[in-house]
């Protein structure tokens, strides 16, 4: 079972459900994209994507295109074999690095439940919000039944006891079985998945839309600073009252 949800959760898989949706969900950036009007000095577009891989550009379309200039901001560092693309090493809580406004847009792909506390969630959708003049934050739904990074049912409601002794047991979506108590119980508390409300607190004013998967809400794109988004699957407003 858990390697036939690998296979449909496997974003780097073409054709997998993962990857559809990656695919579509781009689409829809890129139609922002494509509605921005040209910077005035002719200069390119400028774009951080936090936790960010030249593979995935390369995916889209992107990596070669002279309209834009593309920064990887990771842990650590990664190769680029791309002109208008580069790597910097960094922190998504702290980009004091970056000055205010210095990005046309900042994206994230579903970096910011990777952050083990809400705090510095916070400190994350701040961050973004202030060295981009417009952000595209995508994130897992805490309510989707099955949990994304585990793909265990409703792992996010066990007590860290449990999820921590499970990993000791078995493998666990992307993870490999950890024997070591502490080592595992580390593991399963750096995610920590957010709900609508959270997201909604952390970026005042911007639109979530949302993505559905088998008729529940799958997940949620956070889009600030453009003042027309067309719709992904649905408008949320409230689900749940959370």
């Amino acid at each position: 079972m858990q390697g036939l949800l690998r296979g449909l959760a496997d974003n780097r898989q073409a054709g997998s459900m993962a990857d559809r949706f990656r695919q579509r969900r781009f689409a829809l950036f890129r139609s922002l994209l494509d509605a921005l009007p040209p910077a005035a000095d002719g200069r390119r577009l400028r774009i951080l994507d936090v936790g960010g891989t030249p593979t995935f550009w390369e995916r889209m379309g992107f990596a070669v295109s002279p309209q834009v200039e593309i920064v990887l901001l990771n842990l650590t560092d990664q190769d680029v074999a791309h002109e208008h693309m580069r790597a910097v090493v960094g922190n998504a809580a702290d980009m004091s690095m970056f000055r205010d406004g210095e990005f046309d847009v900042v994206l994230s792909n579903s970096v910011i439940e990777h952050l083990p506390s809400l705090e510095l969630q916070r400190r994350m959708a701040f961050e973004v919000r202030r060295v981009g003049r417009r952000h595209w934050v995508q994130t897992p739904n805490r309510r989707f039944p099955l949990e994304p990074h585990f793909l265990f049912p409703f792992f996010q409601y066990l007590p860290m006891a449990v999820r921590g002794a499970l990993l000791r047991r078995m493998d666990l979506g992307w993870y490999p079985r950890q024997p070591d108590p502490e080592a595992a119980r580390a593991e399963v508390a750096s995610v920590r998945l957010m709900t609508y409300r959270e997201l909604r607190d952390l970026f005042p004013g911007s639109r979530i839309v949302g993505e559905r998967a088998f008729g529940l809400m799958k997940s949620f794109v956070v889009i600030g600073g453009w003042d027309d988004v067309p719709r992904l699957d649905v408008a949320v407003h409230d689900p749940l009252g959370s």
